[in-house]
Order: structure tokens, then sequence, then C-alpha cells
């Protein structure tokens, strides 16, 4: 299939979308299937996003992507997100006719209430008006499709994910005093925290938690500056990437989850692909991957579910994660999307065509001398 993917993250953002769809792709081009993204890095006139200066919005996107639809001719579109991409997305096929998919990667209500005095109510409102006409709207786990179903949605699926199992590996783990040790001259255990660093992700809820050895955070974000200054006993390594996000991941104690926006967590399986055991509350997410895996602890006490990690078996938590892959996960997505079938198809890039040719104006032809 030609598949158009609109999304309002993407490189050089660094967030689980992102790393989520870029494999996806990936996965499905290698199946034969052909893609077309439009991202804020088109081109476009952005902005930044209030509070969070590194995710850019597109301006006046709408008729530069009706003119990509167009010459693309894709058999499904899929939105990914509910910014300013994907609102002109959604606005241009709704006035073409074309079917259309979304996915739902964060509880964006409670995303939004936790960064503007907006209650979470409005945000509902937003978002089923956004995915109201989606032919399916993907997410990751099942407590999410329920969550989502009691707030009046009715065309939520499930699309699971996947996980590098050969790039985060148990091997990549350096024990402390060994040469390249990425906690080198901390205090052990080490309980580890990666992702953005904002005030949706309730970094602070695992930084505050009285725990034996040292704290860690990798990644950056708007928060980072803050929370360095007022908790100066955590080590804050800034942002990673493959092989050095995978050693720290494996060379970790517990990773700590203490996000309430996720629908998913990547990062959990990926501390789980790399050996390491997952701390995290009971969350949508967490609730879904965690329970009977023996990988992990969920729980409202969250300093408890980090002491209750270290027992748990890394060999376990290894196992676990290669019950995941990401084939399986690009196999659900195109299972899960809209496409016009083939007849339809012709027939409306047909209709498209004439459309546009009535609008052309007359060529004038030279006056004859």
């Amino acid at each position: 299939m030609r598949i158009m993917l609109i999304t309002d993250a993407w490189e050089p953002q660094v967030n689980g979308v992102v790393r989520t769809m870029k494999r996806v792709i990936a996965e499905c081009e290698a199946m034969g299937h052909e893609w077309e993204v439009v991202s804020p890095a088109d081109g476009f006139t952005t902005i930044p996003l209030p509070t969070y200066s590194e995710i850019r919005l597109a301006l006046f996107a709408r008729k530069a992507i009706s003119e990509r639809f167009e010459s693309f001719q894709p058999d499904a579109v899929h939105i990914a997100t509910e910014g300013t991409l994907g609102l002109a997305g959604r606005a241009m096929c709704l006035k073409e006719k074309h079917p259309f998919s979304t996915s739902y990667h964060t509880r964006f209500p409670e995303y939004v209430s936790a960064r503007f005095p907006i209650p979470t109510a409005w945000g509902y409102g937003f978002v089923r008006w956004f995915h109201k006409y989606s032919g399916k709207v993907m997410v990751a786990t099942p407590s999410m499709r329920k969550e989502l179903e009691d707030h009046g949605f009715n065309n939520v699926v499930s699309w699971t994910r996947g996980v590098d199992v050969d790039l985060f590996h148990p091997s990549r783990r350096i024990e402390e005093g060994q040469p390249g040790d990425p906690f080198e001259g901390l205090p052990r255990p080490i309980f580890l925290n990666v992702g953005r660093v904002a005030v949706e992700k309730n970094i602070e809820a695992f930084l505050k938690l009285d725990l034996p050895g040292s704290k860690v955070v990798v990644g950056e974000g708007p928060q980072l500056e803050e929370l360095k200054r007022k908790y100066p006993k955590v080590k804050f390594l800034g942002a990673k990437f493959e092989e050095e996000l995978a050693t720290c991941f494996a060379s970790a104690d517990v990773f700590c989850f203490p996000s309430l926006t996720d629908t998913f967590g990547l990062v959990i399986l990926e501390a789980m692909a790399a050996g390491t055991p997952v701390a995290a509350y009971d969350a949508p997410g967490p609730r879904d991957i965690i329970p009977g895996s023996n990988a992990g602890v969920i729980g409202e006490d969250l300093q408890q579910a980090c002491v209750d990690a270290l027992k748990l078996s890394r060999e376990t938590a290894r196992t676990y994660a290669e019950g995941y892959s990401w084939k399986a996960c690009a196999e659900a997505f195109i299972e899960n999307l809209d496409p016009l079938p083939v007849p339809e198809r012709k027939r409306f890039w047909q209709k498209i065509r004439l459309r546009r040719r009535k609008k052309k104006p007359p060529v004038e032809t030279p006056p004859e001398a």
C-alpha cells in the first residue's frame, strides 16, 4: 500500500511516538509498503509549543498537505497526533471524503491539564471530536482501549508495541568498577529513569523517593534545569542514544517509570529487554505490561515497588521482553489501517483529477499576427 503519515511528532524530537513510527515504517517498507511522511520538519512555518519549545507546531499547512496528498495518491492516511498538522490532515481527509485512521499515543487531556489550567473534561471533549470520524483509533493496551470507550469512543482498536531486543540486551551491562561504567562513582543500587524531563512525565514523584543507592535520570526537556537545582543529589546524564542508551538501561538495577500520562511506555520494554526489572504506578501502560510478568512491580506505593523490583530476576525480565516484536507491531498497524477498497480507490482519484482539471483556468492562445 501507499500510506501517508501525518504527524506533529518527528525528528529531531526524541519520544516514543517518533521511535515507534520510525520502526513501524522500516518494518512496513521491508514488507513492500510505501510511505509519505508529513511532519513539522518539511519546511512549514512553525512556532514553539508553549511551555515546551523543543516541539514545533506547523502553521498554514493544509494546502501543502492537500498537494502532497494528490501527488502521492495514498491508499491509506494515518494521523498520528492531535496537533496542528493532525488537524490540517483531518480537515483535508474530511473535505476529500477519504477515510483515515488515527492513533492515541498520549493521554492528551491529562497531558494538557498537567501543563495548563484546563479541565480534563474539556480535553476529552476535544479528543472525542478529533477522533470521531477516524475509521479506527489505534491504542497500545486493553486498559487504554477501555478508558477511551468509557469516555465515549466507539472506534478503538488495539495496536501493541515492540522492542529492539538486539540493541537492548543484557550483554551491555557494565558492572560497578568496570571500564565504561555509565554510573561510575555512584553508590549502588542504581534506580534509573529515561524519558523527556517534563512535568507530564511525573519525574518528580521518582526523585522524591527515599531509596538506597542512587537515582539517575537520562533525557532532556523543559523541566531539566529546574529539577537539577531542586535535587542536587540526583545524577542527570542528559540525552543518550543507541548503544549508550542501551548500556544505561542494562547497567541499572531498577527502572522506575512514574508517568501517569503515557498510554504504553516503550521504555518499559527497553528496560526489560536489557534485563532490568521495572517499578511503576498502577496506570495505563504499566498495568497492561507488568502484572504476571515477574519482570516488574506496579502499585500506588512507588517506593515499595522500586524496593521490591530489586529482588526480581534479570533473566526473567529479558525473557518476557523477547515476546514483543516490531514485526508483529507493524503487521497489526497495517491490519488496522482504513484504506479505500481498490475499485473505489481508482474512482476516487479519477474524480480528484477531474475536479482539479476543472479548476485550472483555460490557457489563452496568442492572437494571430
